[in-house]
């Protein structure tokens, strides 16, 4: 039994990991479609665009490790947390679609380029905004009744839902603008670095409200965030938000240009550690735990086998990318 409870940890981090990669991954490349319409047709749209070329549709190979992850080891979650989600998760994935149609065609098809930039510009706004509702509509409860979804079809859509929604959308926009900071030059870098200097502000405030809210969700909620002892400890998460906001601040102003990026990331991984406090163990919150939504046992070490493979081959393939498309780029392409 103790090995099960193990291994059921495991997968549990392994799946949390493919997500906060996806996040963190996909996140700037949204970011740069949300930025479109802010940047002028041209030069800049195709230097933002070229920044991310290389890598934008490897990124997602998380998405598909996340999703296929909980439908594998974690089946019971899988068909509770899909058919409460269902609306978010299939604009989410229309948005996506729209996205990959949109970057391959404005390039082959440059009468209608407009045309293929709007659908970049909102496919990703759609993609993005739907993340956050997920994430939102998953954090403020699922109605259960026994092994099955309890709840109806408009359960997701709450105000709660939407704020989450609209601060993903505001953090991508500081991801992305972080990133062209680091990867352009030039008018561009100074207009990215401009608007990262606003979006930081913006993420801090989001960061805040949500915080602010979340622990009047639920009464576990409030316990591990608010109430003594636990409350010594949770604190630290916001004291290291608060300073890490200060160092984006400082270092966007003081010219840096991968530094912005990284503490940004840095955020990122704080709020997805501050998510983990509220929700753990459990997978769908204050109704199934992750053990009671595991699959046997059997399942879990046969999938860990494959996973144990491919995950450090993605890994190496991924480093390998960004290795190799490390330098500035324009127009043209990298230099």
């Amino acid at each position: 039994m103790a090995y099960s409870f193990d291994l059921t940890v495991v997968w549990a981090l392994v799946i949390a990991f493919a997500v906060f990669a996806y996040i963190v991954m996909d996140g700037f490349d949204l970011g740069i479609g949300l930025l479109f319409p802010v940047l002028r047709p041209g030069a800049e749209r195709d230097t933002a665009m070229n920044s991310v070329a290389p890598v934008w549709d490897g990124n997602e190979t998380w998405l598909v490790l996340g999703g296929g992850g909980l439908f594998a080891v974690f089946p019971l979650a899988y068909a509770v947390i899909l058919p409460a989600l269902y609306a978010p998760i299939i604009a989410m994935l229309l948005g996506l679609i729209f996205r990959g149609v949109a970057f391959e065609f404005r390039w082959r098809d440059p009468r209608h380029r407009a045309a293929w930039d709007l659908a970049f510009a909102g496919g990703s706004l759609v993609a993005a905004l739907a993340q956050g509702i997920t994430l939102g509509a998953l954090l403020q409860g699922i109605a259960v009744n026994g092994r099955a979804y309890a709840g109806g079809w408009w359960d997701w859509l709450t105000p709660f839902s939407l704020l989450v929604g609209a601060s993903l959308v505001v953090g991508y926009a500081l991801l992305g603008a972080t990133w062209l900071v680091m990867r352009t030059e030039g008018l561009l870098q100074m207009q990215a670095r401009r608007y990262a200097l606003r979006l930081t502000v913006a993420t801090v405030a989001a960061i805040a409200l949500v915080s602010a809210v979340t622990p009047f969700l639920q009464g576990r909620y409030y316990e591990r965030w608010l109430a003594m002892p636990n409350v010594l400890i949770t604190a630290q998460v916001p004291l290291l938000v608060a300073l890490a906001a200060y160092a984006l601040w400082r270092t966007l102003r003081g010219g840096a240009e991968r530094a912005p990026f990284l503490i940004a990331l840095g955020l990122f991984a704080l709020t997805f550690l501050g998510l983990g406090i509220s929700i753990f163990p459990d997978v769908v919150p204050g109704r199934i735990t992750i053990w009671q939504a595991a699959a046997p046992e059997a399942s879990q070490v046969f999938l860990l086998v494959g996973a144990s493979v491919l995950i450090p081959i993605i890994l190496i393939y991924t480093a390998y990318s960004y290795w190799v498309f490390r330098g500035k780029v324009d127009a043209h392409g990298y230099h």
